[in-house]
């Protein structure tokens, strides 16, 4: 999924690792060069919609305009992850 305005610089990220492990989700996290946040989400179908839900407030220095949820292939590995910005899963 796509995250997209104010949410670089004020720890979206380790806001949604922190959050994503509390549910016990699998996947990443990145800052995107166009200033938005892109994030992979793995788990039960119910904690992953919460997730989902979650993203569309974030941290509280966060101003949410738009989030936009696509289907993906489940991510590499275990865990929930904050990567370098410009990552992709797919290399």
């Amino acid at each position: 999924m796509r995250i997209e305005g104010r949410v670089q610089g004020v720890w979206y990220r380790g806001w949604t690792v922190r959050e994503a492990t509390l549910r016990g989700l699998d996947g990443w996290v990145c800052n995107r060069s166009d200033g938005s946040v892109e994030a992979l989400f793995s788990g039960p179908a119910d904690r992953v919609r919460e997730m989902l839900s979650a993203c569309h407030e974030g941290p509280p220095s966060a101003r949410v305009t738009g989030v936009y949820p696509e289907p993906a292939p489940p991510p590499s590995g275990r865990g929930f992850r904050a990567l370098p910005t410009g990552y992709t899963d797919s290399a």
